[in-house]
C-alpha cells in the first residue's frame, strides 16, 4: 500500500481562470457571452484546451468561436493570436517580408521567418488573387495580404495546428463522419425493404413515425452494400421529408433518385457516403 498522495489535475477552464486570475464560474459565464458564445459544451472545452495550448486570450479576441460551414464551431485564431504565439515561440528569430508588384499593381507578398535552431528560414508566399475578399478590409491589400503570408508562415515555420484564420474557417467544407456502418438504432423497417425494393410494412406495435422515415440502408450477408443503395432509392424515392432537398444539396441527381439501376458505382457510392446524414433525417409522409 502506498502512502503517495495524488494531487488532481486541475480542469482545462480552471488552468485558464488561474492565468487570468478569475474565478471559472464567472469566466465561463464571460465566455460563453462573449468570445466562444454559441459554443456547445464539448465545443467549449475544445476551444478552452487550444487557448490554453498556445496561450491564447480569448476575451482579447486572439481566439474565438467561428460558425462552422455545415454546423457547428470552430476555434479561430486572430493576427494578434497568430503573432502572439509566434512570437512566444523559443526559436523564433524574426520575420521578413519580400513583395512582388506589376507595375503599380500588388501581386504577392513571401513572409521570411526565422528559426534560432535552422540554417535556413521558412519562406511562404502568399498571392493576393488567391486571397483577397470583397470586404473592407480588403480595401488595405497590402496590409491584409501581410497577415495571410505571416500566418501561413507561421504554420509552416512552427507546425501549429488545430487552429485557422476566420477566411479559412468560413470556406473549408464540413467534416464527413467516415466511421464504418455499424446497425442502425434509428430505424425500424423490415430488412427486406431495403433488399428488394418493396415498400416497409408495419410491425405490431411500432408508431407511424417510424415508417416514415428512410429504411436501413445497412445489408445483410445475402448483398453488397451497393446492391442496398440501389434497393432502397428504388423503395424510398422521394417520400419522406427533406430526403430530396438533402440529395440535391450533395449533387446526387434526379437521374441517380429515379433510376438507379442505371447509376454508376461512384454515384452511389456517394449517395452511401451520406448514409449518416439520411438516415439522422426523420419526416412525415409525403
Amino acid at each position: 500500500m502506498t502512502n503517495e498522495i495524488t494531487t488532481p489535475k486541475a480542469s482545462a477552464l480552471a488552468v485558464m481562470a488561474s492565468r487570468f486570475s478569475v474565478d471559472p464560474a464567472k469566466l465561463l459565464e464571460t465566455l460563453k457571452n462573449t468570445a466562444f458564445k454559441g459554443a456547445s459544451n464539448d465545443e467549449m472545452m475544445a476551444l478552452v484546451i487550444v487557448s490554453n495550448e498556445y496561450g491564447l486570450n480569448p476575451l482579447t479576441k486572439e481566439i474565438y468561436a467561428f460558425p462552422a460551414k455545415g454546423g457547428g464551431i470552430v476555434p479561430v485564431v486572430s493576427i494578434d493570436g497568430w503573432l502572439n504565439i509566434m512570437n512566444n515561440h523559443p526559436q523564433f528569430d524574426g520575420i521578413d517580408y519580400e513583395w512582388l508588384h506589376e507595375g503599380e499593381k500588388l501581386i504577392a507578398c513571401t513572409s521570411i521567418i526565422h528559426r534560432k535552431d535552422r540554417t535556413h528560414p521558412t519562406r511562404v508566399t502568399e498571392y493576393l488573387s488567391e486571397c483577397r475578399r470583397s470586404t473592407d478590409p480588403w480595401k488595405m491589400e497590402h496590409r491584409m495580404l501581410r497577415h495571410k503570408a505571416t500566418i501561413q508562415g507561421a504554420r509552416v515555420a512552427f507546425g501549429f495546428s488545430g487552429i485557422t484564420d476566420e477566411d479559412e474557417a468560413r470556406d473549408t467544407p464540413p467534416m464527413r463522419d467516415v466511421t464504418p456502418a455499424t446497425e442502425s438504432k434509428l430505424f425500424k423497417s423490415q430488412r427486406p425493404s431495403a433488399q428488394n425494393g418493396a415498400s416497409p410494412q408495419p410491425i405490431v406495435g411500432q408508431s407511424a413515425e417510424v415508417f416514415n422515415e428512410a429504411p436501413s440502408l445497412i445489408p445483410d450477408d445475402s448483398t453488397t452494400a451497393l446492391d442496398a443503395v440501389k434497393a432502397w432509392l428504388k423503395s424510398s424515392g422521394v417520400r419522406w421529408l427533406g430526403i430530396n432537398q438533402a440529395l440535391l444539396d450533395n449533387g446526387v441527381l434526379d437521374d441517380v433518385r429515379n433510376n438507379p439501376d442505371d447509376c454508376t458505382d461512384d454515384e452511389l457510392r456517394q449517395v452511401l457516403g451520406m448514409r449518416s446524414q439520411l438516415e439522422a433525417m426523420k419526416g412525415g409522409a409525403k
